[in-house]
């Protein structure tokens, strides 16, 4: 099984997932470039009517990871708020000068 780092901890990078509990979109596990096409293909049906992201089990991500997010943010039609910030979040946000909602600040 493929690996990548997060936090100097090596993770699989098949682990991450995303499961839907009404305006919620709860996601789990690194979200990291190798994962993030399998997860946009899961994400993305389950983004219509959403309004929060919950990210306290996210262990880490990198910027395909943080890519994903804002692009499903932006596809949620009222937007959508953030719970938790998963290691590398906020220095990729500041980097590309994302406010909190992901979107351009």
């Amino acid at each position: 099984m493929p690996s990548a780092e997060v936090g100097g901890r090596p993770r699989a990078v098949d682990d991450a997932s995303v499961e839907r509990d009404g305006d919620t979109l709860r996601f789990r596990g690194a979200l990291l470039r190798a994962g993030c096409a399998a997860l946009w293909r899961q994400s993305l049906p389950l983004v219509p009517g959403v309004r929060r992201f919950v990210l306290e089990e996210v262990t880490g991500a990198d910027s395909a990871g943080v890519a994903l997010l804002a692009e499903l943010a932006g596809r949620a039609a009222h937007g959508v708020t953030f719970d938790g910030e998963p290691d590398g979040l906020r220095l990729l946000r500041a980097a590309y000068r994302l406010g909190p909602t992901l979107a351009f600040a």
